[in-house]
């Protein structure tokens, strides 16, 4: 039996980007919020001095904890879908700033294209270009609708980077700082893709280039390179982090009552309308039901996807029908295609780094190049970065290596600091197949059914794989390096090997009720009174990393949760 609260306005789930957002834009309009997080509370004192890879990269301190709640996974609809026990492709943040605070910071804006990418490919290559499977559709907003929202997040974060060729979307504003430097690692790529006809520019990132003060008043020094980004807190601030940005607005207002230990079982509901959340407390057990007349669902894509399932709300999607929406057009990221080069005679200090330090191209992204003659539909950026290669976790070596033992251990010394990628990361386009819906069998800890992932690697994923492949080893060689090595092909995928954790899709936007869960402001087309924010919005997945869209796109649900207060309820258009 649940405890009965008093009633409150807005309940938010989750307090990472997309919570934090829209709990400080509600809380600076007046609007009281309760905000609800799993895990504890974070700041920047919980990292000081606390270089520690065994502790955060492999015993994953800042995640969630698998023995309680994790997904299930299968590649087929034929397949017995099994638990993911340990971390490898997902890792799934706990703790107030969510994803926010382990992430490395690349911070893109998506294509033109992106929005409107099923118009635009019918535009120029016609009906045919899209396979039956691909359940491709526009995201009901344009690039220009969502300029200044990425804007505001921009600012918000103060993201470092530079202008960027005419291949981009249009900015109206500079990024609100400059650039990460150039490391000569950098430079030596930049030098191979200009002699290539190529435009590289240095990747936008969270990791501030410079003191810098946001539109809000928060303060935060400049990144240090210590290469601590990816599944670390950042001890200096400098790293973008809803718990040093956007939080620590929100506290301030004293509109926002933050629970943490809150972990939300189900959404309450009666007559079309959610009434409230059913919550735990994870250190005492107990159970407690908040009344709320809004409900925002901003977790991680499983959980806002897997909540939506479990409280019955919408209508789950059906891949042999291909009705209904909750599940729909999930979708990953696609990182074959990697160069890897190893040098005799070159050193370049790897140990030293940022999470998003690194340079990119823009020529083989979206819609930038001529598809007419490819079998596949979008692209991919190709890159090099320096995170910083820590030593348990980074041995790279050339094929035949040993793994272990003398022979291991003296390649490792002698590339250690030798060796560097050229890479890809490529855009993931939807699949009828590739869905999230109920496991029929395994359990949380409470007795919820977890969520199951159906995916697998589709026909457009291999074919841009192998077209990239030929591009990064172009500019391998043209770099020199003594023995280059190139993944030509996509691999099946594995839920414990493959490692890119950008996910998207299960609650998809668009403007047609039958083919998408939620409008452009997020809010659900079957239930007005919830909205769901993150990148489980996205109908497809981009080249770039989402969390600058994901951003912008909190921005323009929590405009419209203010409207549809101010209205007294009603369908946003």
């Amino acid at each position: 039996m649940a405890t009965k609260l008093e009633k409150v306005p807005v309940v938010v789930i989750g307090m990472g980007w997309a919570g934090g957002i829209v709990s400080a834009e509600l809380t600076k309009a007046g609007i009281n919020v309760v905000g609800l997080e799993r895990g504890k509370d974070r700041t920047t004192a919980d990292y000081t001095m606390v270089h520690d890879e065994l502790r955060y990269q492999h015993r994953t301190e800042l995640m969630q904890d698998l023995s309680k709640e994790t997904i299930t996974y299968r590649n087929t609809m034929e397949g017995k879908a099994l638990p993911m026990r340990y971390y490898g492709t997902f890792i799934v943040g706990d703790g107030v700033g969510g994803a926010g605070t382990h992430w490395n910071g690349q911070t893109y804006r998506f294509l033109p294209y992106d929005f409107e990418i099923r118009s635009k490919t019918v535009e120029r290559y016609g009906e045919g270009k899209i396979p039956d499977w691909m359940t491709l559709q526009d995201w009901g907003i344009t690039y220009d609708e969502m300029e200044p929202y990425y804007d505001k997040f921009e600012k918000m974060a103060g993201i470092s980077g530079e202008e960027v060729p005419e291949l981009w979307g249009p900015r109206k504003n500079p990024y609100p700082t400059g650039p990460l430097v150039k490391t000569p690692l950098m430079k030596t790529f930049e030098k191979a893709a200009k002699s290539l006809g190529y435009k590289p520019f240095v990747i936008p990132a969270a990791n501030l280039s410079e003191n810098y003060t946001n539109p809000d008043g928060i303060s935060r020094g400049a990144c240090q390179y210590c290469a601590y980004c990816e599944n670390f807190g950042c001890e200096y601030g400098a790293k973008g982090d809803p718990a040093v940005t956007v939080i620590p607005v929100a506290k301030q207002t004293g509109k926002l009552d933050l629970r943490t230990h809150a972990n939300v079982l189900e959404i309450t509901s009666s007559g079309g309308k959610a009434t409230g959340v059913i919550y735990v407390d994870m250190l005492t057990g107990e159970r407690f039901e908040q009344p709320a007349d809004v409900v925002v669902v901003a977790s991680y894509v499983f959980n806002n996807t897997r909540l939506l399932l479990n409280s019955n709300l919408g209508t789950p999607y059906n891949p042999k029908t291909g009705k209904g929406t909750i599940g729909k057009n999930y979708c990953y990221q696609v990182t074959g295609g990697t160069t890897q080069l190893f040098f005799e005679d070159r050193q370049f200090n790897l140990y030293g780094g940022a999470g998003a330090l690194g340079i990119e191209i823009a020529e083989w992204m979206g819609d930038n190049f001529d598809h007419s003659d490819v079998n596949f539909i979008h692209g991919a950026g190709i890159r090099s970065t320096q995170y910083g290669d820590r030593p348990i976790a980074v041995n790279r070596v050339p094929k035949g290596t040993p793994n272990w033992g003398a022979e291991f251990k003296k390649q490792s010394i002698k590339y250690a600091n030798a060796n560097f990628p050229v890479k890809t990361q490529g855009a993931s386009m939807p699949h009828r197949e590739n869905y999230l819906d109920l496991d029929p069998e395994f359990k949380d800890a409470w007795g919820y059914p977890l969520l199951r992932m159906t995916y697998e690697y589709t026909d457009n994923d291999r074919e841009m794989v192998k077209f990239m492949a030929q591009k990064t080893r172009e500019i391998g060689e043209k770099i020199g390096a003594d023995i280059i090595e190139t993944a030509e092909e996509q691999g099946n995928f594995s839920v414990n090997k493959d490692t890119n954790t950008h996910n998207t899709g299960g609650v998809i936007m668009g403007v047609d009720r039958e083919t998408s869960a939620l409008n452009t402001y997020l809010q659900m087309w079957e239930v007005e009174n919830v909205f769901v924010v993150g990148a489980s919005a996205f109908p497809h997945n981009s080249c770039f990393n989402p969390t600058g869209t994901l951003g912008a796109l909190s921005y323009r649900a929590a405009e419209g949760i203010q409207q549809y207060i101010k209205n007294g309820g009603g369908l946003l258009v």
